[in-house]
């Protein structure tokens, strides 16, 4: 099984030479993103999961209607809130919605499972940095969902065969032929594959003048979507299933 996943993040980074791109302008960039994304899904017809940061959820009612109307599962990416933060936007949105939050992303800053729990969260996806060493970091992880705090603890996953993680770096960096070869041999080994990316990486850096690494500027903007959209038409060629996150654990 293949678990398609987006975190849906305003970028954060510095701009160069002075010049100023406003929080306005950023939530547009992360709305403008997440819709080329909807439209490569669409096209293939596959359904994923969208972790929307979140700071920025209230702002983005009409895009997350968006997404769940076409199918997808909405999902939380917590960045540094606080728990009491994510209690009232949790409720918010299940009412705007109509629909209960199962899922919930973190990275550097984690609320502790027990918590979550109690806020009736059903599992977590938790994620690591992803940086130009972190492929060369750890050799060997457990990529089993398993049972804590009432709580289905997804991991992430990593390739057995070449030992690389799944995560939104090795995806904009790899050739696509490779990537799929990892993705299918993966598939034989393990029960599912989780894939992760992010909304900022489809932003034409040409365009917007955000500091970011050389290596992070790579095969972003239009050439993700290319990727995106290479990927999944491979899955469907292959007939492999795919799934959202909550269909797949519950």
């Amino acid at each position: 099984m293949i678990l398609l996943t987006f975190n849906i993040v305003n970028i954060d980074s510095e701009v160069k030479n002075g010049a100023e791109i406003s929080d306005e302008e950023r939530l547009v960039i992360t709305i403008d993103n997440t819709k080329a994304i909807l439209r490569i899904l669409d096209l293939h017809d596959i359904k994923a999961s969208f972790f929307i940061e979140i700071s920025i959820v209230e702002k983005l009612q009409n895009l997350i209607k968006a997404i769940s109307g076409r199918g997808h599962e909405i999902a939380f990416y917590n960045k540094n809130s606080t728990l009491e933060k994510v209690e009232e936007v949790k409720k918010r949105t299940q009412d705007f919605l109509g629909k209960q939050i199962r899922g919930i992303r973190q990275k550097d800053h984690k609320i502790p499972q027990e918590n979550l729990k109690l806020l009736e969260f059903n599992y977590v996806s938790n994620i690591d940095n992803a940086n130009i060493l972190f492929p060369f970091k750890r050799l060997k992880r457990n990529t089993e969902i398993i049972e804590e705090e009432g709580l289905s603890i997804v991991p992430e996953s990593i390739s057995p065969y070449s030992q690389l993680p799944y995560n939104d770096f090795v995806f904009q960096v790899l050739p696509m032929k490779y990537y799929q070869n990892m993705v299918f041999e993966t598939l034989k080994n393990d029960d599912f594959v989780l894939i992760y990316l992010n909304s900022w990486q489809f932003t034409d850096f040409n365009t917007y003048p955000f500091k970011i690494p050389f290596y992070r500027s790579l095969f972003s903007g239009k050439k993700m979507e290319d990727k995106l959209n290479a990927l999944l038409t491979w899955i469907n060629e292959k007939e492999l299933a795919t799934s959202r996150m909550k269909d797949y654990i519950f």
